[in-house]
Order: structure tokens, then sequence, then C-alpha cells
């Protein structure tokens, strides 16, 4: 992967993601990376640090969300700063029915992720 920060490389992680693609997406990311979920104990969500944790965490996502898809989205980047929009729909091993919009603001350096913090709108 270049170290060039651009609108394709933020829809090929979000296309990492569909295909539930640990490895590629793990790709994405720097060694020591900070990935912020949009849930958790605390106000800013669960917090995984470094690959292994993120991978993870990630993988809990797929875990309870079997089906989740990231649709309708759109990117900007300014400098080493990208935002990915996004609806993101799937089922819960539950059976809850899950869509809701989000947003990834994300932070890089030499071309990889450094910081990805998720936020998802409250459906209520």
């Amino acid at each position: 992967m270049s170290e060039q920060v651009n609108v394709e490389l933020l829809k090929g992680f979000l296309e990492a993601f569909n295909r539930h693609d640990l490895d590629s997406i793990m790709d994405y990311f720097a060694d020591d990376c900070v990935f912020y979920m949009p849930k958790g104990v605390k106000p800013r969500g669960d917090r995984y640090a470094g690959k292994q944790e993120v991978r993870a965490g990630l993988a809990k996502r797929f875990e309870g969300i079997p089906d989740v898809h990231y649709g309708d989205d759109r990117h900007w980047i300014c400098g080493d700063f990208g935002v990915s929009e996004w609806t993101l729909t799937g089922t819960s091993t539950s059976g809850q029915h899950i869509e809701v919009r989000g947003v990834d603001l994300l932070e890089f350096a030499q071309g990889k992720v450094i910081r990805k913090d998720s936020f998802w709108k409250i459906v209520e």
C-alpha cells in the first residue's frame, strides 16, 4: 500500500470490511494503531490499541453481526485525516435488525491508519 492517502484508499478499506476480510483490513492499520468502537462502557466507546487488539475487536463485530455491511458511503480526505460516512446494516446474533448511519474519523501516518474512531447515530 502506498503512503498516499486518498479516497480510493478509504473505499478499499470499506470494501475489506464488507468482505469481512480481517487480513486485508489489518493491512491498512499501522502497528501502533488505536480503534474506538461506537459502543462501550465509556463515553468514547471501547478502545483497542495495537494490531492484535484491533483485530480481536473487529472479529467481535463480525461475530456479533455476521452479515454486517457498510453501504451508501461517501469519503473525504484532508491531509492525513479522512472521514468515511456510511449506513451499517445487518442482523445481530440475537435476530435484531440493525440499520444505522455512521462515520469513521481516520488519522493516517505513512499511509496507514493510526486512529479509527467510529460513531453511529442512535436509533430510538
